[in-house]
């Protein structure tokens, strides 16, 4: 006879949610009205923010979720780390109405890649899940095969700003660019941190002549 576990909260554990109301009610939403429309860095109205000023963004607007912090960061841990699909994807539906907001201005979706040696590590690929759910929203085709990461790089928040240049620099390759050629494309990944890695993924699908790039992350951080 088999057992039946009961469903545990990705935030804190707890019997009965994939994620509990005490847990939703501590996440901090990402305020399009008053943050960068580039990277989501809050400065109090919908400006671009210095840093990105300073950086060559080659995505057109990015669209954020969440703060990563509390419990919303042990959620997406559990999401990435523990194989909790489900968490991953209620996440996603929290901000559902805001996404198909967001949705005239793409016409695919391609989730940022992981390395073959990763996924086997991992078992999937999160920003896999995150396009298939904004795809069942949008109505928007996944492109799965366009984007291979062929470089293992590092962790990018533990780099200096020349150091994740270098890290990120060629990471990334192209097949079947005439899938994406004149079309608006969003990127998604789980995590915004310094976004050096969303940039040179932006850089990679414009050289295959995408139209445009728009990006979606599920956080960043605060």
């Amino acid at each position: 006879m088999g057992l039946v576990y009961p469903i545990r909260c990705g935030g804190c554990g707890t019997n009965g949610h994939t994620l509990c109301k005490e847990c939703i009610d501590t996440f901090l939403y990402v305020d399009e009205e008053s943050s960068c429309p580039m990277c989501g860095m809050p400065v109090g109205i919908r400006s671009v923010c210095g840093k990105c000023l300073d950086e060559k963004n080659l995505f057109n607007e990015g669209l954020y979720g969440f703060y990563y912090e509390n419990k919303l960061r042990d959620a997406i841990h559990s999401f990435k780390f523990s194989g909790r699909k489900d968490v991953g994807k209620r996440l996603v539906c929290l901000i559902e109405e805001r996404i198909v907001a967001f949705s005239a201005r793409f016409d695919c979706i391609i989730p940022l890649p992981v390395t073959e040696k990763r996924l086997k590590e991992r078992g999937f690929n999160q920003s896999f899940i995150i396009a298939e759910e904004i795809s069942r929203m949008a109505g928007k085709p996944v492109y799965h095969s366009i984007l291979h990461k062929i470089k293992e790089t590092r962790d990018q928040y533990t780099l200096s700003r020349d150091e994740r240049k270098k890290n990120i620099k060629k990471a990334f390759s192209l097949t079947n660019e005439a899938t994406i050629q004149g079309k608006k494309v969003l990127l998604v990944d789980d995590l915004y941190t310094t976004g050096q890695t969303a940039r040179e993924a932006a850089r990679i699908l414009l050289k295959g002549k995408a139209e445009s790039v728009v990006f979606f992350a599920l956080a960043r951080t605060p």
